[in-house]
């Protein structure tokens, strides 16, 4: 089993979990500011019980970030010397992790958490769920076969799962092609020549270029022709020459 090397930044944490770290494979820094010159009895009393593998690191003075600067300095210290240790960083102080996330990506295995019981170390492992039997599969009459299994193949070399149906996508349906008659190419045009209200062609080349694009340019030149044509004689479209106007029946 590797080691757990744990680094408690005290100026932050003061953890009070230390008892969890009896018997088990780690190594434990308490970093104390130069002004901490006290520890609670609880603690003392806990790192003594662990013996050679806990001790205290002491700044000899003091500074704006200096203890996170001692801890970040053996953490390249110790990874250094044993690359198959696992560091813990004990701290609330999120500065740490753009440490972290860098020594990550050069394969040390390094995580910081706020208190030792938090640590991946003590994290309970998922419960391992057995896969599903053929009586764990809900019977539904659309998607699962029934099947009679003979007597001798009961046997558990010869029993198999009865296969799970997946439902086919169902089929789209092509709608019937339906022909645009002149009538109905008429009304077309004059519902979508009303919806536009101001913005309606003023001239009767773009009117032709509107109706050419309403049809998907589907209509041909003589057709196009002819459905201007049947507009002016419906009187929706009017004008002389090149200029036209409409009288339609949502302006009227």
């Amino acid at each position: 089993m590797r080691t757990n090397v744990i680094l408690v930044d005290f100026e932050n944490v003061q953890p009070t979990d230390v008892g969890l770290l009896r018997d088990g494979p780690f190594r434990v820094k308490i970093f104390l500011g130069s002004n901490q010159a006290k520890v609670p009895v609880s603690l003392a009393s806990a790192l003594q019980s662990l013996g050679t593998n806990a001790e205290y690191v002491i700044l000899e003075s003091a500074g704006k970030n200096a203890l996170d600067f001692h801890i970040a300095y053996y953490l390249g210290t110790l990874s250094a010397e044993d690359k198959s240790a696992y560091f813990h960083v004990i701290s609330k102080d999120t500065g740490f992790d753009p440490l972290i996330k860098y020594l990550k990506g050069r394969k040390i295995s390094v995580q910081r958490s706020v208190c030792i019981g938090d640590m991946p170390y003590f994290k309970t492992s998922a419960p391992v769920v057995p896969a599903a039997s053929a009586a764990d599969i809900p019977e539904t009459s659309a998607s699962i076969v029934s099947v009679s299994v003979p007597p001798k193949a009961l046997a558990p070399a010869a029993l198999k799962i009865p296969a799970i149906l997946v439902p086919k996508a169902p089929k789209h349906e092509v709608p019937p092609i339906i022909a645009i008659t002149p009538d109905l190419q008429i009304e077309m045009a004059i519902a979508d020549l009303a919806k536009r209200k101001s913005s309606k062609p003023r001239t009767e080349k773009t009117l032709i270029s509107t109706l050419h694009a309403l049809f998907k340019k589907e209509l041909s030149e003589k057709q196009l022709t002819k459905l201007v044509l049947a507009l002016r004689t419906r009187g929706v479209v009017k004008g002389e020459g090149t200029k036209v106007t409409y009288d339609l029946p949502s302006e009227a």
